[in-house]
C-alpha cells in the first residue's frame, strides 16, 4: 500500500478575512479526499489557534463555523504548525495555543515539501 499524498495548507489570514475560511475548508476537503493534511500558520493566521479565538467566528455562512473546521483538523490528527516569530510578535507562547499545536520553524514545512507535499498558500 502506498503512502498518502501530502498536502500542506499555509494560512496567512486571520480572524477578519474570509480567505481563512476558504483555507480551512480546503484543508477539511483534503482530509475527506484521503490526503495527509498539515497546516502551517503564519502572520495573522496564527490567531486561529490561540485558545478561544475561533469559538465564535463564522466568516462564511456557507461553510461550517471556524471552530468546527479547526476541530475537524485536530480530530483527524493533522499536524498544525505555527511560525515561532509570528506567534512571538503577537505575544503568544505554547501556553496560549490550543493543545497539540507545534511552534516550529519553516524547516518543518521544507521537510514536508522534500517528502512530496503539495503546498497551497492562502
Amino acid at each position: 500500500m502506498s503512502a498518502k499524498q501530502k498536502l500542506v495548507v499555509l494560512i496567512s489570514y486571520g480572524l477578519d478575512d474570509e480567505r481563512a475560511s476558504v483555507a480551512w475548508s480546503i484543508a477539511n476537503g483534503g482530509i475527506k479526499s484521503g490526503l495527509d493534511v498539515s497546516i502551517f500558520l503564519v502572520s495573522s493566521g496564527v490567531d486561529w489557534v490561540r485558545k478561544g479565538a475561533a469559538d465564535h467566528a463564522h466568516l462564511n455562512p456557507k461553510d461550517p463555523t471556524m471552530k468546527e473546521m479547526i476541530d475537524a483538523v485536530i480530530y483527524n490528527k493533522c499536524r498544525i504548525m505555527v511560525c515561532p516569530p509570528c506567534a512571538a510578535v503577537r505575544g503568544y507562547s505554547v501556553e496560549n495555543l490550543i493543545d497539540g499545536i507545534e511552534l516550529i520553524g519553516s524547516g518543518a514545512l521544507h521537510q514536508l515539501i522534500l517528502e512530496g507535499a503539495e503546498v497551497i498558500s492562502i
